[in-house]
C-alpha cells in the first residue's frame, strides 16, 4: 500500500459485527504473544463505534485469557472535555471495557484533560510516555485507529498544524472546522508500532479509503497516509467500506 517497509494486510468481513470479532481475535493473539515475549503489551486505543464494539467483546473474554495486569492502555487522541463527559474517549473505553473486565484490570494511562489546558494535557501525557520508555525506544505493540470520512485518523485532521510535527509525541491540535482543540498522538509515535490496525466500517468511508490507497500522496489533505508503522499495518473493513474504485 505504501512505499515503505510496512507490511499491509486487508481483512474484509460482511458486517461491522464480524469486523469487531475479527479484530478481537487479532488483538488477543498479539496481546498474548507480546506478554510472552516482553512481559507487557503497550496499546493505543481509538474512539469510534467499531472500536467500542471491539472493547465490549474484549470485556467478554474468559477471565485469564489475557493477563490484563500486563496490558498498558494509552489513548491515541482525546477531546478537550472532562473524563466523565459523554464525548470523552476515556469514558467510552471505561464503560465498554474497563468497568466490565472480570479480575485483573489493565494499567490505564488516560490523557489528563481534567483541569488542564490542551497544551498542559499534551505535554503531561508525553512526559508520562517518555518516563515509561526510559532509555529504551517507545514502541507500541498494538495501535488501534479509526478513519474519518475526511481521511483523518486519531485527531490528525486535514490541514492542521499537527500533521507537520515531528519533534513531539503528543500535540494539542487546533481543528478550526470543528471549532475545537483536540489532544492527539503525532504520526511519528503512532508509527512506532509493531502492529497497527485501522477499523473501518460503512459506505461513508469509501472516499477516504480510496484517497489513502491512491497514488496521490498528500498527507495534508489525507492525514491517514501518514500512518506507516515500523511493523505490520492491518485493515479491518466491512464490505460496505471496502467497495472502492
Amino acid at each position: 500500500m505504501h512505499k515503505s517497509s510496512t507490511h499491509s494486510h486487508s481483512i474484509i468481513q460482511n458486517t461491522p459485527e464480524q469486523v469487531a470479532l475479527a479484530a478481537r481475535n487479532w488483538f488477543v493473539s498479539i496481546a498474548i504473544m507480546s506478554i510472552l515475549q516482553r512481559d507487557r503489551c503497550l496499546v493505543a486505543l481509538s474512539g469510534g463505534s467499531t472500536p467500542k464494539r471491539l472493547y465490549q467483546l474484549l470485556a467478554e473474554l474468559p477471565e485469564g485469557l489475557i493477563d490484563w495486569s500486563r496490558v498498558h492502555l494509552f489513548w491515541g487522541d482525546e477531546r478537550n472535555v472532562p473524563s466523565d463527559h459523554p464525548d470523552s474517549n476515556y469514558r467510552m473505553v471505561r464503560e465498554a471495557l474497563l468497568d466490565r473486565i472480570v479480575g485483573e484490570k489493565p494499567v490505564v494511562h488516560a490523557i489528563p484533560t481534567n483541569g488542564n489546558t490542551p497544551y498542559e494535557a499534551a505535554t503531561s501525557y508525553e512526559r508520562t510516555m517518555r518516563s515509561i520508555a526510559g532509555s529504551s525506544p517507545f514502541v507500541f505493540d498494538i495501535v488501534l485507529l479509526g478513519l474519518g470520512d475526511d481521511a483523518h485518523t486519531a485527531s490528525l485532521f486535514p490541514e492542521t498544524a499537527a500533521l507537520k510535527v515531528t519533534n513531539r509525541w503528543v500535540i494539542e491540535n487546533e481543528v478550526p472546522k470543528l471549532n475545537t482543540t483536540r489532544i492527539s498522538l503525532t504520526a511519528p509515535i503512532l508509527n512506532s508500532s509493531r502492529n497497527t490496525a485501522f477499523l473501518v466500517c460503512g459506505e461513508s468511508k469509501q472516499w477516504a479509503l480510496g484517497k489513502i490507497h491512491s497514488a496521490e500522496r498528500n498527507a495534508t489533505l489525507y492525514p491517514a497516509q501518514l500512518i506507516r508503522p515500523i511493523g505490520d499495518l492491518w485493515w479491518f473493513m466491512d464490505e460496505a467500506a471496502s467497495n472502492i474504485e
